[in-house]
């Protein structure tokens, strides 16, 4: 079986950024600052739409629909498992808090499966011009994680064409020593 060439990013592939939304990826937790970038940058471009999302990593997509939304099931058909409810109720309360006084739309989305993935399923399915995701300032256990798997936003970077906007979230001192 021949594999078929992977379309790479090019400026016909290009999203315009005018009048397209973004694609937000959120977490329980994060701080502010993401969903507040990414406010700012949709009322910059002209009040453009804004996809906030969450993956949940313990649920799998049973279906994918055309707007990016998903139905998804816990990873044990077995067991019941209804705390991604109330995961979902803290993040749309979270983002509803945060988002006060910003004047553009907004969604929430909450999808299922490796994040990276998530995204860019709902990117396409929205045709966004941006993906936005948070760097987190990881523990050196994380470290090994992601040097072995990859960030979400580096995974985002080699998996789909449109680009990818990192939020800092913790930054080093360059005259600091670093720790491994």
């Amino acid at each position: 079986m021949a594999l078929r060439p992977v379309p790479q990013p090019s400026p016909q592939r290009m999203v315009p950024v005018p009048g397209h939304p973004l694609v937000v990826g959120v977490v329980p937790g994060q701080p502010e600052l993401v969903a507040l970038t990414a406010a700012s940058w949709a009322e910059a471009l002209g009040g453009v739409k804004v996809y906030f999302a969450y993956s949940d990593p313990h649920r799998i997509v049973d279906v994918e629909y055309p707007d990016g939304t998903v139905r998804h099931s816990g990873i044990d058909p077995d067991q019941a498992d209804d705390s991604w409810e109330d995961r979902e109720r803290r993040i749309r309360s979270f983002l509803a808090e945060v988002l006060d006084g910003h004047d553009g739309p907004w969604e929430f989305r909450y999808l299922a499966g490796r994040a990276d993935r998530a995204l860019t399923h709902l990117a396409r399915a929205v045709d966004a011009s941006t993906i936005v995701v948070g760097a987190k300032h990881p523990s050196s256990t994380e470290r090994f994680r992601e040097f072995l798997a990859g960030s979400v936003a580096v995974r985002l970077t080699r998996h789909q064409h449109r680009p990818v906007l990192i939020v800092p979230l913790a930054v080093v001192d360059w005259k600091a020593p670093t720790k491994w």
